[in-house]
């Protein structure tokens, strides 16, 4: 067998008058995140790791912004495609590791369901999933609370 490591990154700026949308975890707050699918930020940086791992190309390849049919597309659905890319590949996702840089709002307590719900979607047992949050200590654009970045890995295994 054969390991790779993928890594991913992805950042959207906030917009009053939508959902906060992490994990596939709704979260109180008073914007959401601007974005042509749900904006789930944390699952489009995992999404890009578990597709990068594999050599594919990134989530905008499979899920254009200019396709009109998935506006407003939940993202857990974008890491269900990953993980069948990989089922059809014999690829298996082994973990994923991410974290969220936002100053607000706080999001630890909604790891475990962030967690529960990565997991479901790309076939792994919420153990393998590890979702951390920090701050940017007040710099630049995330300091500044105009929107939240996220970083992932992910790590597959190829068969022989």
């Amino acid at each position: 067998m054969s390991y790779r490591t993928g890594i991913g990154y992805d950042v959207h700026p906030f917009q009053e008058g939508r959902p906060l949308i992490l994990g596939g975890v709704d979260i109180p707050h008073t914007r959401g995140l601007k974005g042509h699918s749900d904006a789930d930020v944390l699952c489009h940086a995992i999404a890009d790791a578990v597709l990068g791992a594999m050599g594919l190309p990134d989530i905008g390849f499979y899920f254009p912004p200019s396709d009109a049919s998935i506006e407003g597309i939940c993202s857990l659905k974008i890491l269900e495609k990953c993980a069948a890319l990989a089922a059809e590949r014999g690829v298996r996702i082994e973990n994923v590791d991410s974290s969220l840089i936002a100053e607000a709002p706080r999001v630890m307590k909604h790891a475990p369901r962030m967690k529960e719900n990565i997991g479901a979607a790309l076939g792994v047992t919420p153990d393998r999933v590890g979702v951390k949050a920090t701050t940017n200590e007040r710099l630049g654009f995330v300091g500044r609370e105009e929107g939240i970045a996220a970083l992932a890995t992910a790590s597959v295994r190829f068969p022989d």
